[in-house]
C-alpha cells in the first residue's frame, strides 16, 4: 500500500506488541515501517523489542513510553490491551488495538485490514471512547496497604482450598450485604462482557456511568447482579475463608486473609481508545457473541 504524506496529528507512536507472541515479529515491523513512512516518530516498547528486535527504532521503558507517546498502538489480544491500558491511562494516551487475540473486544481491528484503519484514523477519521477504570486498594487487617487499577474488573473470590467465601459488602460506607459464594465481581463497562458476563452479569454500554456488583456461584438464590453509580465506592470484607484472593483485571494478584478489605471506586482518570469510523458497539456483539445467529451458523462460521 503506498503511503502519502499527510500532516502529523500523532506525531510520537508507541508500538506494544503482545509479549513473547510467535510470529508478531512481522506485523510489528510491518505497523512500524508503514508509520515511520507516514511521518510519525515510532517509539519501540522495550520489553515488546526483547521478544520482537525491530532494526531502525528507538526502544523505551514503560514508564517512558507513556509519558512522551502522542498515541500507543497495540497488537494483540484483550489481555494485552488491559495492561497497556492501566499503564497509558494515568497521562492521557490515547490507545489504538489491532487484534491478535481471540475475541478482541478492545483490539478490534483485524489484521488483514490494519493499514486501511490506521491510514483513516492517524488522518482524523476516528470515533473516540473514553473507559472508567477501578482504583482499587487491598487494606489488611494488620494496617498495611496495596493499590491497583482495573479496566475491566476487580474480583474477590475463594482459592485453591475449594471452600466458599463469606463476604461483607458495603456501597457508600453503608451496609450492603454479607454473601456466601465463590466470589464478587466489581466490573465496569468495559469489564461487563468478561467475567462478569460468564458469571450472569449484565452487558452495560461503555459510556454508561455505571458499576457491576456481580455474585460468583452465591449459596443463595436471592443475591443477583446489581448496577450502581460509577461514582459509588464498593467495599468487600473478608468475614471467613482460609484461601481467598484479589485480582484486577486478572492480573495483578493478592492474598487475602480474614478481615482484610478490598475497596473499588472510580479511578480519577480514564482509558482514551480510537476507533475506526463507523464503530458500532451493538454490530460487535452480533460478531463476537454470535446475537442474532442460529447454532448452525456458529458451527458454520467456525468451520
Amino acid at each position: 500500500m503506498s503511503v502519502s504524506k499527510v500532516p502529523v496529528c500523532f506525531e510520537r507512536v508507541a508500538l506494544v506488541g503482545r509479549f513473547a507472541s510467535p510470529g508478531i515479529a512481522e506485523p510489528l515491523a510491518k505497523i512500524a515501517a508503514f508509520l515511520a513512512a507516514r511521518g510519525h516518530q515510532v517509539v519501540i516498547d522495550a520489553e515488546t523489542a526483547e521478544y520482537a528486535p525491530i532494526a531502525g527504532h528507538a526502544t523505551a521503558a514503560a514508564t517512558d513510553l507513556s509519558r512522551n507517546a502522542d498515541l500507543a498502538v497495540v497488537l494483540g489480544g484483550d489481555g494485552t490491551m488491559l495492561a497497556i491500558a492501566r499503564q497509558m491511562a494515568p497521562f492521557d494516551v490515547p490507545l489504538i488495538g489491532i487484534n491478535r487475540g481471540r475475541l478482541g473486544f478492545l483490539t478490534d481491528i483485524p489484521l488483514a485490514r490494519m493499514e486501511v484503519a490506521l491510514d483513516a484514523m492517524l488522518a482524523g477519521r476516528y470515533i473516540e471512547q473514553r473507559r472508567t477504570l477501578l482504583d482499587v486498594a487491598v487494606e489488611r487487617a494488620a494496617g498495611d496497604r496495596e493499590e491497583s487499577l482495573a479496566l475491566n474488573d476487580v474480583v474477590v473470590n475463594r482459592g485453591s482450598l475449594g471452600s466458599m467465601i463469606e463476604c461483607a459488602v458495603d456501597i457508600d460506607g453503608r451496609f450492603g450485604y454479607v454473601i456466601r459464594s465463590d466470589g464478587i465481581i466489581i466490573a465496569t463497562p468495559t469489564g461487563s462482557t468478561a467475567y462478569a458476563l460468564s458469571a450472569g452479569g449484565p452487558i452495560l454500554s461503555p459510556q454508561l456511568a455505571s458499576l457491576l456488583i456481580v455474585p460468583v456461584a452465591p449459596h443463595a438464590l436471592t443475591h443477583r447482579p446489581i448496577a450502581i453509580p460509577d461514582d459509588a465506592q464498593v467495599t468487600v470484607t473478608v468475614l471467613h475463608g482460609r484461601d481467598a484472593g484479589a485480582h484486577c483485571d486478572g492480573q495483578a494478584h493478592y492474598t487475602l486473609a480474614e478481615g482484610d478489605r478490598v475497596t473499588a471506586k472510580r479511578a480519577p482518570f480514564r482509558a482514551r481508545f480510537l476507533y475506526p469510523e463507523g464503530h458500532d458497539f451493538f454490530a460487535m456483539l452480533r460478531e463476537k457473541l454470535h446475537w442474532s445467529a442460529t447454532p448452525e451458523r456458529i458451527t458454520g462460521a467456525g468451520s
